[in-house]
């Protein structure tokens, strides 16, 4: 690490401080009190030594000292090592005798203050003027004149690319040059990326393959079995095929490069031959034979084993079956079928191909396309962004899978806390709110909560188990909004209505976001909030409206926003009906004129009981009007 501009001494710091009040120093005849002489003790000087502070409220004794600023280099080593133990490393080594820990061993440490050497140790290691460069290239020291000599001379002399960022950008233009050169194309992941940077310091690419009839493994599997195992790049041709070919990166520029590619070559093979037996071994019998084996496998221990949590998910889904336009057969078939992988022996070696190898092995078993689609697309969206599944059986078990898990782990009290949650509830939840939005699904989400519930024992579930998962998956819909750039206080409007479709809420948020643009919306939001007011003064509740009695009405101002509510009653009832919450909205807000002049002239706390009484029916109608979209109250 450089810092520039670092100061080579502290500025000296100048404190002041303040002891008793004069009148409680000294006594009538001037002399010292036990309060003065306790102070300059503590001060560590005598009472002749001590100022005066004056102020508005009065003097006091004071004392003032001057701390002699440390230098640079006295402090630096401590520094280091104080910035060193605060990264965030979850696991720390110890080696040897020694009591200093560290992610990894230390064998040097070059510290230098311009073209000064800073002596100190750091984790037990003595300071150096010098640092050292790549282990087979230079491993000599690497002299430096200053301290802003180290990356170039770790780059030129010591064979060492020491910004991470730079080298990164090396390794992906190094591949991607390697592969075009043989008219490939290189599968470069950001995680594979920044692991093979990590891993090198002098990167060298170097083209190596395999032998062809891996091929016929499913390509997922050789991908993550090069990626995650060997950290190699993984090469396509011009129609994204997998190829017998990838890249290596060696961490030096060798004589004999043919044989650094031979050594890549050689420990790759036996991966791919494991990989080969677990294909052949798991395709000897169809993915309906594995069933039974989830009866032995728990999924957690109040909840029962993964076959029965397949058979939950299966009624569940079924139940989505017409909404979704499917046969609510093949949804049952797809829920039977969906965990059967997990005890696959490929999946026991490569767990994050779950699904994926069940579609393999469902096609192979030559189960219906929407069963077999079903089976990788249960666990979309895997992660923020991920696409959402299309075919029905997909959208049905992934919605229905994690639903089921919503409730049982949250009906037997394993709610989430700070930042642990084992069993992906937030992940969960939110996939239920994309599943249900983005698809789109004309579903109730508390309905599906009950229906969910429902396939659990009698007496297993707390009682509120569904208002819980409720709240909590509602609150994440401040974040997954968030995200979108919608304020805070537009989707609060809407949740605050009450409504649990959450495709509804959606159009209502939006709807909203829209009515904020016109010009008519801040005044009737602020309408709204006076109307909310006094409806709560009242003590009356805005969905208690009874019928406005229009022989009460006298003011022409009351008369005529009583005569514009009951008109837009009629004109967006079919608004509402057809879910039209923008012209909803747009329609309401040309009674901005209407209640101004309302609230301008009319007293709605009048004196006359039934004359009050009815201009708060008249407001609870104007309210009732506002709250079928939102309640835009609640607007800044």
């Amino acid at each position: 690490m450089l810092a520039r501009g670092v100061e080579r001494r502290q500025p000296d710091q100048e404190s002041l401080r303040r002891g008793p009040a004069l009148k409680a120093a000294f006594d009538a005849d001037g002399q010292p009190t036990k309060a003065a002489l306790g102070f300059a003790r503590s001060c560590g000087v005598e009472i002749e030594a001590l100022g005066r502070e004056e102020g508005d409220k009065g003097a006091w004794l004071a004392h003032r000292s001057v701390t002699t600023g440390k230098e640079t280099a006295s402090l630096a080593p401590e520094m280091t090592e104080v910035a060193l133990g605060a990264l965030p490393i979850p696991k720390r080594m110890r080696w040897g005798d020694r009591s200093e820990e560290f992610v990894r061993p230390i064998h040097w440490v070059c510290m230098r203050l311009g073209s000064e050497r800073l002596p100190g140790t750091v984790l037990g290691v003595e300071t150096l003027d010098h640092s050292f460069g790549h282990r087979f290239h230079h491993p000599g020291p690497v002299m430096l004149e200053q301290a802003t000599d180290y990356a170039e001379a770790l780059r030129t002399k010591g064979f060492v690319e020491p910004s991470f960022e730079a080298r990164r950008e090396r390794i992906r233009g190094q591949v991607l040059a390697l592969a075009a050169e043989h008219g490939l194309k290189a599968r470069i992941e950001d995680g594979l990326l920044d692991e093979v940077t990590a891993l090198v310091e002098w990167p060298q690419p170097l083209l190596c393959s395999f032998d062809e009839r891996f091929l016929d493994i499913p390509p997922e599997v050789l991908i993550e079995t090069m990626q995650s195992n060997q950290k190699y790049f993984p090469l396509e041709d011009e129609t994204g095929a997998l190829r017998s070919q990838f890249i290596a990166v060696a961490n030096i520029a060798s004589r004999e490069p043919d044989q650094v590619k031979a050594g890549n070559e050689r420990v790759i093979r036996p991966r791919f031959e494991d990989a080969a037996f677990f294909w052949s071994q798991d395709l000897k019998q169809p993915l309906a034979d594995l069933a039974p084996r989830l009866e032995s496998v728990v999924f957690q221990d109040k909840l029962g084993t993964l076959a029965e949590k397949s058979r939950r998910v299966a009624q569940l889904g079924v139940e989505l079956a017409g909404v979704l336009g499917t046969d609510a057969s093949l949804i049952e078939r797809a829920a039977h079928l969906a965990k059967c992988d997990l005890v696959s022996a490929m999946v026991f070696e490569f767990p994050s191909l779950q699904g994926t190898m069940g579609r393999y092995y469902a096609e192979r078993a030559r189960e219906d396309p929407c069963v077999c689609a079903a089976m990788e697309e249960q666990y979309m969206p895997r992660f923020a962004g991920d696409r959402l599944p299309v075919t029905p059986c997909g959208i049905a078990l992934a919605l229905a899978d994690r639903l089921d898990t919503l409730v049982g782990v949250f009906g037997i009290g394993l709610k989430p806390t700070g930042t642990k949650d084992p069993y992906g509830l937030r992940r969960s939840s939110i996939a239920v709110l994309r599943l249900l939005i983005e698809t789109p699904l004309d579903l109730d989400l508390a309905a599906l909560l009950r229906k969910a519930a429902r396939g659990f024992p009698a007496g297993l579930l707390g009682e509120d188990v569904v208002e819980t998962v409720l709240g909590y998956t509602t609150d994440r819909l401040r974040g997954y909004y968030g995200d979108q750039g919608v304020s805070f206080d537009s989707v609060e409007a809407v949740i605050e209505t009450g409504v649990t479709n959450t495709w509804d809420l959606d159009r209502r948020v939006k709807a909203v976001a829209e009515f904020r643009q016109l010009p008519a919306a801040e005044r009737l939001a602020a309408a709204n909030k006076r109307i909310r007011n006094i409806l709560a003064k009242a003590e009356v509740g805005p969905g208690d409206a009874g019928a406005v009695d229009e022989d009460l009405l006298g003011d022409a101002a009351e008369v005529q926003l009583a005569a514009r509510i009951k008109a837009l009653e009629s004109e967006i009832a079919p608004l509402v009906t057809e879910r039209d919450y923008v012209g909803v909205l747009g329609t309401l807000a040309g009674l901005r004129e209407d209640v101004d002049r309302f609230f301008d002239e009319v007293m709605v706390m009048a004196d006359d009981a039934s004359v009050r009484r009815n201009r708060i029916r008249l407001l609870q109608s104007l309210s009732g009007l506002f709250l079928q979209v939102a309640d835009i109250s609640r607007l800044q």
